[in-house]
């Protein structure tokens, strides 16, 4: 590993710990030359498949942006980051346990809307709106009152 602050390749471990969901392995690293600390994450490289967009593209399955658009979703609410790597951990598995080498964009989107609705109502409903392209009120209205049927099914 080279060090972040003096590019030396040499380096030892001083501590190892993995996730909480042992998905990832965080290191401690310190630089056998300029002694300096730093963290590595490992995690294990899976394949993939590729997402299938609308207009027919493909484009390699990405964790970053899954992660990004839940974190956004669930900007200025209680949501833990733990619970949202958590989420995302799920989508990943789901689309590597099914073992198809392609997925649309469609159902990675509502695998995402799955699991935003179980962090947080307000968020779903903002990814929602964004993600189903809301034309007016009405349609919002009709996604609210859905979320609202579902939750008095549930009670």
């Amino acid at each position: 590993m080279k060090c972040p602050f003096c590019s030396y390749i040499e380096d030892k471990v001083i501590d190892s710990r993995l996730s909480q969901d042992g998905s990832t392995t965080r290191r401690r690293r310190e630089c056998l030359k300029c002694e300096k600390r730093f963290t590595t994450y490992e995690r294990v490289e899976e394949a993939w498949p590729l997402v299938v967009k609308k207009d027919g593209l493909r484009e390699p399955f990405d964790r970053t942006k899954i992660l990004t658009g839940i974190m956004k979703a669930c900007e200025k609410r209680p949501v833990p980051l733990e619970a949202i790597e958590a989420a995302v951990v799920r989508i990943e598995a789901r689309f590597l346990d099914i073992g198809e080498r392609e997925v649309l964009s469609r159902d990675v989107g509502e695998a995402v809307m799955d699991e935003i609705k179980r962090l947080d109502e307000v968020a779903y409903v903002r990814f929602a709106s964004v993600y189903r392209e809301f034309r007016d009120i009405n349609e919002f209205m009709r996604e609210l009152k859905d979320l609202i049927d579902v939750k008095k099914k549930g009670a």
